[in-house]
């Protein structure tokens, strides 16, 4: 079994992004091998289809279930498809996240629990909270 918790940084010790299409890095624990492996997440500065090639990204690493904090409809759904557990939640570390998880103090999601576009956005003069990917003015 792998279980992939959204980070922004390598490795167990880095603190849990509760982003899961602009997190910074993957990290996958293979609880029985004891295996780390951080993957860079590539569709983090995207301009669109974040989520699916975020989705597609950890889909591939073969992962059994996702900790993480927000999931659009989008990479849900692939999820969902894939049989993959997404479970939500999670704070401090990726460490404690996965001791959260293999304790049972985290929550599987059925659906969504964001919209698309929704949360931070950088636009091209500018940044801050918002709805989408700001284009500036």
């Amino acid at each position: 079994m792998k279980i992939c918790v959204t980070a922004s940084g390598e490795g167990l010790d880095s603190e849990v992004d509760p982003r899961f299409g602009r997190c910074s890095y993957f990290v996958i624990y293979d609880p029985e091998t004891r295996n780390v492996e951080s993957i860079s997440n590539a569709a983090a500065f995207t301009s669109g289809g974040t989520g699916i090639k975020a989705a597609e990204i950890v889909a591939n690493a073969g992962i059994d279930v996702l900790l993480t904090g927000t999931m659009g409809p989008n990479a849900f759904s692939i999820f969902s498809e894939l049989g993959i557990d997404v479970q939500v939640g999670i704070k401090g570390t990726v460490r404690e996240a996965i001791r959260q998880y293999e304790a049972g103090e985290l929550q599987s999601i059925r659906t969504p629990n964001t919209t698309p576009g929704s949360g931070m956005g950088k636009g091209m003069k500018g940044g801050g909270m918002g709805s989408g990917i700001g284009r500036g003015k």
